[in-house]
């Protein structure tokens, strides 16, 4: 018998993209899993997409009205353990996971990782590829920039700092807890929430068969500068976290 694995996908205002991250996922090879998406207190039709959705997996709708990804993400989290997930994994309302990227989650975990990581990709749908090779370009250089940092390289990490984003991650129920869970505030998490795993384990993974295509509007919405300054860790300026 599999441990029971929990997939957690943040969504406000997503009525526009929600769709087609909840097709992916219906599309994967292994949907031995449950869906909680949590909706942080969307305007739009978020919510009623999900409830409309078909899936081959039970679905679960929460709404968290405290503003920001952080919240969302950990509220999502604890329910899902609190219902006896032991696996957790998420991506986020505007990606589209491969189809064996569960099943590579699961894989990862189950082989003694106590978090998992993977590739991430730019969305075709979303940009050419120019918009799509200057993408791939940011995740490099910002990998790079997080493993020379001096705050990365401290003596009180257990684990070399690697690049993870949190639409793309797997973590056992255990190890979420015992980091303290995802800081609960709007966007930027994922840098301080894989220091918290990273004072806590070295048991982090990184898995190629974790692909999720990502959302590239950040691009448009800020600009090359803007988006560049945000992916190495600069900050939106007077930009929004959030650029829808």
């Amino acid at each position: 018998m599999t441990a029971p694995l929990w997939v957690v996908v943040p969504a406000y205002n997503e009525q526009a993209r929600i769709s087609a991250t909840l097709a992916a996922l219906a599309a994967q090879t292994d949907t031995d899993f449950t869906l909680l998406v949590v909706d942080n207190n969307s305007t739009d039709g978020t919510a009623e997409v999900v409830r409309r959705f078909e899936a081959p997996f039970p679905v679960e709708l929460l709404v968290e009205t405290d503003k920001g990804v952080g919240c969302a993400v950990d509220t999502g989290f604890r329910h899902a353990i609190a219902a006896g997930a032991v696996h957790l994994a998420r991506t986020d309302a505007d990606c589209l996971p491969a189809p064996g990227w569960v099943a590579a989650a699961r894989a990862a975990l189950a082989s003694g990782g106590a978090m998992a990581c993977g590739k991430i990709t730019a969305r075709a749908d979303e940009h050419g590829p120019v918009g799509r090779g200057f993408f791939r370009l940011l995740v490099v250089l910002a990998a790079a920039f997080g493993r020379v940092r001096p705050a990365h390289r401290t003596a009180e990490f257990k684990a070399p700092y690697r690049m993870h984003a949190g639409n793309n991650m797997a973590i056992t129920a255990e190890l979420y807890l015992a980091c303290g869970g995802m800081p609960r505030r709007p966007s930027p998490t994922d840098r301080t929430f894989l220091n918290r795993v990273r004072r806590t384990t070295a048991d982090i993974v990184h898995s190629r068969d974790m692909v999720v295509a990502n959302s590239t509007r950040r691009i448009r919405a800020y600009g090359v500068v803007g988006t560049a300054k945000w992916y190495l860790d600069r900050g939106s300026g007077p930009r929004t976290a959030d650029p829808r």
